[in-house]
């Protein structure tokens, strides 16, 4: 499994497009709002997008999702305990100063345990509320790779105080399901740089 991963507006979220040199299968993790980027990439390569994932319903995070969906077919994926985010979507817009983007409810509920295909190597949903309550995370045990969404952050956790959040969530989330991951597992957070399982058991202060 090839990954490559870039940040896209509105804040900067980190976007991943997952990807199968043999089958030229793609997914995208955490579109945003840069479908142009996202388009470019997978026509350049040659690539079939076969499944739209989103970590959580927030709209930095959301945004393109409908729109790369009708663009290519692929369904949009995310957690239902998250649907409750896009009826303040407004709201979000407002906050963030940019148009109210087009969304719906998750064509493929994206629950925990759920397989994520990319060629022969599969990746495993984590259920991870604290950020959001349908937060998740996409764990590929083969290529030691953790997609965290806005749960886990370098030296960081994500923010309780929006609706849905809740603090105590996070960090059991955190704790019982991201931390008993092997240590060389390089994690992508939602927003900044990379960091490790290693790293943050060892430098984020949130988990002491």
């Amino acid at each position: 499994m090839q990954r490559e991963t870039f940040p896209v507006p509105p804040l900067g979220c980190n976007c991943s497009i997952l990807y199968d040199t043999d089958t030229k299968d793609a997914t995208v993790v955490d579109p945003g709002s840069d479908i142009a980027r996202i388009l470019g990439f997978l026509q350049t390569n040659g690539l079939k997008l076969r499944q739209i994932v989103v970590t959580h319903g927030h709209l930095d995070h959301i945004a393109g999702a409908k729109l790369l969906s009708e663009q290519t077919t692929a369904p949009v994926a995310f957690h239902p305990d998250d649907i409750f985010q896009l009826g303040w979507m407004e709201q979000q817009a407002a906050w963030m100063g940019v148009p109210l983007p087009k969304t719906a409810p998750p064509d493929v509920e994206a629950l925990d345990g759920m397989k994520i295909h990319i060629g022969s190597e599969t990746g495993t949903v984590l259920h991870t509320p604290g950020h959001t309550e349908g937060s998740i995370s996409l764990y590929f045990p083969q290529s030691s790779l953790l997609i965290a969404g806005d749960t886990l952050f370098r030296e960081g956790i994500g923010r309780t105080d929006l609706p849905g959040g809740d603090t105590h969530k996070i960090l059991d989330s955190i704790r019982t399901r991201l931390l008993p991951l092997p240590e060389e597992t390089t994690v992508i957070a939602g927003h900044g740089p990379a960091t490790s399982i290693a790293h943050e058991k060892d430098r984020n202060h949130f988990l002491r």
